[in-house]
């Protein structure tokens, strides 16, 4: 993170402007809790997963509380393929069967989760990594499509 005294010429006076434009969504969100989507897509990169921690802990610091949920599509697709389980789809959504499922929980919360926990709290906040299946904190019910449109493809 760049400190304000340690800028070169009028940079300061950006930083300065935009802090300022924030302070009314700092005061109006306030001890609130918001939920912020971190995706699959743009976990890969390094540099924008500091920053979001970086954003997750300022957020924290100014007094509104952060709830992030994230993807992982992609690093779930990589797992599937290297583990060599085929994917169904049905209109853009993934058949997951038990198999799949294991997977699918190994990677969101054995490592994903972990890894964004990691990264905010190595940018000083202090982050915890739930599951939805942690004391049953989400349940979910099986989707049934009244009417299938596309046949179930294999990939």
């Amino acid at each position: 993170m760049i400190k304000i005294s340690e800028t070169k010429g009028g940079d300061w006076l950006k930083q300065t402007s935009i802090l300022s434009q924030a302070l009314p969504f700092m005061q109006r969100y306030a001890g609130k809790n918001i939920t912020i989507k971190f995706g699959g897509s743009a976990m890969g990169e390094d540099k924008l997963s500091t920053s979001f921690a970086r954003d997750i802990v300022l957020l924290k610091q100014v007094g509104i509380n952060p709830v992030v949920i994230h993807g992982g599509g992609p690093r779930i697709k990589k797992m599937l393929d290297r583990l060599k389980v085929k994917s169904s789809f049905v209109d853009g959504l993934r058949v997951t069967d038990k198999e799949t499922m294991d997977i699918v929980e190994m990677v969101l919360s054995g490592s994903i989760n972990k890894e964004i926990v990691m990264e905010i709290n190595k940018e000083g906040g202090m982050a915890i990594g739930l599951s939805g299946k942690d004391a049953l904190l989400a349940k979910t019910k099986k989707f049934k499509k009244k009417k299938q449109s596309v046949k179930l493809r294999k990939y």
